[in-house]
């Protein structure tokens, strides 16, 4: 069965006549626990619920690959997730490699939390493999490709198979891509972990990310963080995230399409000095990206002269909503450098293509671009 159609059925309850055919959410703090807890599936809701089963259960089915069975497990957020992996792995006196370009939380969090409780941070960029370099005696490499916000790409079984020589296991930040898009479980990786309110829920309206893993050890020490530390996910949401995940291959598809159409746009602007984005046959990871991804993502960046040039493009574009984060059905971009954090131009645009009709997104842009002349 191909995975579009395994994705769209993923959520669907068993043929029952008269039974719905989408179970709702499950709200429940205790569960009926007579006897001895362990023979019950259920028991507190910090620790399990039957709505996050069905969501981690699509979402292993997508994480799995030719051979393998990945399990899954879901968190309050992309952060909660990468958080857990941290927490789980790391002991002081560990090292943990990390591109110098990765997002901008997940590098705040080991800098201002986990290097303080003894943990030896190393990093490098993601483009060239640079952090091949630095993996002697690490105990975890973390690697985000295509890079936010940009667009590196580094190769994930050259990385992997380099890291397990050394000892180290390898952590890959799957969010710009999504597990439709990109395997890195079936690349080599121990842990494929993602921000769902991007791309794989795709609707803008919720937070969540999952964990997931091939190694049952591995998944027990994740859970058991998840358990003591509470970064759960409300059942709401968890419903919420597997009835948006039923439309992520169509989602994807056209986003990705679009993404790809604009790029090539913006290539053809003399207003625009440069454009990343790893569909783009000059981009230098193109022939790495080719070959470890299935979707090229929605997400590419590009660079305007400077600051006023890209707050006016984004001022006058009727069809780009100025907002952070990513990978909805609506079209969004922002001037990232004014978070600070990311090493990018004054100029840098990261954009997020939606769903809409490309012919409008083009005229669009095409106006907006003609205003900086």
């Amino acid at each position: 069965m191909r995975d579009s159609t395994k994705i769209i059925r993923s959520g669907l309850t068993p043929a029952t006549p008269g039974a719905p055919l989408h179970s709702g959410p499950v709200f429940a703090a205790p569960y009926h626990t007579p006897g001895d807890p362990a023979a019950a599936a259920y028991s507190y809701a910090r620790s399990h619920n039957p709505t996050w089963t069905e969501l981690e259960h699509a979402i292993a089915e997508m994480e799995s690959g030719p051979g393998y069975n990945a399990n899954a497990l879901v968190f309050a957020s992309g952060m909660a997730a990468a958080t857990s992996v941290f927490g789980a792995v790391l002991r002081p006196g560990d090292a943990v490699v990390m591109p110098s370009n990765a997002y901008f939380a997940a590098r705040v969090l080991v800098q201002e939390y986990f290097t303080k409780m003894g943990i030896e941070l190393r990093s490098a960029p993601s483009a060239g493999n640079a952090q091949a370099e630095l993996l002697q005696g690490a105990r975890l490499l973390w690697l985000e490709t295509p890079s936010n916000p940009t667009m590196e790409v580094c190769d994930i079984a050259a990385l992997c198979e380099a890291a397990h020589r050394a000892g180290t296991l390898v952590a890959v930040d799957n969010t710009t891509a999504t597990a439709l898009g990109q395997r890195p479980l079936a690349l080599g990786a121990d842990f494929s972990v993602a921000s769902d309110a991007k791309s794989m829920t795709g609707h803008s309206d919720i937070l969540l990310g999952h964990v997931a893993t091939r190694d049952r050890e591995l998944l027990a020490k994740i859970d058991q963080w998840r358990t003591l530390t509470g970064g759960i996910l409300g059942p709401m949401e968890a419903w919420l995230a597997l009835r948006s995940i039923a439309t992520l291959p169509l989602r994807l598809e056209r986003s990705c399409e679009n993404a790809q159409r604009i790029a090539e746009f913006l290539t053809t602007r003399k207003e625009v000095e440069s454009v990343l984005y790893p569909g783009l046959t000059t981009h230098p990871g193109h022939a790495i990206a080719a070959k470890q991804m299935r979707y090229f993502g929605a997400v590419l960046s590009f660079t305007l002269h400077d600051r006023a040039a890209a707050e006016r493009f984004l001022a006058h574009a009727k069809l780009i909503t100025e907002a952070t984060s990513f990978g909805g059905v609506v079209t969004t971009a922002e001037r990232r450098a004014r978070w600070g954090g990311d090493t990018v131009p004054e100029g840098f645009i990261r954009m997020s293509a939606g769903c809409e009709a490309i012919e409008d997104l083009i005229e669009d842009m095409a106006q907006a671009l003609d205003t900086i002349r």
